[in-house]
């Protein structure tokens, strides 16, 4: 089984070798063509699709909506130069502090 981290590393370079493609050579290099409003469009649209896979209860449904999810928001961070180990860095961050005092501390 490969670390997460590697499969986040690996996808977020495919995702950086499609930021210059032809918009007629992948999926993403298409979204990538589109601009902002289409990216940030599918993850609405994705996150839309786990609500109601949650809603359904089907596990794994919840499962291949939330990959769809990440995917795609992955897609933004490359979009935008940001890295998915930023992220993890911030949820390491968070690790063992209250949820109610990390959010009263964005608002300090």
């Amino acid at each position: 089984m490969t670390n997460s981290s590697d499969t986040l590393a690996q996808i977020h370079q495919t995702l950086l070798s499609r930021l210059d493609a032809d918009a007629d050579s992948s999926y993403v290099a298409s979204l990538y063509s589109k601009g902002l409003d289409a990216i940030l469009k599918k993850i609405g649209e994705e996150a839309t699709e786990t609500v109601m896979a949650a809603k359904d209860g089907d596990g794994d449904k919840i499962i291949y909506e939330v990959a769809d999810l990440w995917f795609h928001t992955m897609v933004l961070l490359a979009q935008q130069g940001l890295a998915p180990q930023q992220v993890v860095d911030e949820l390491a961050r968070r690790v063992g502090t209250s949820g109610l005092q990390e959010k009263a501390s964005r608002q300090s």
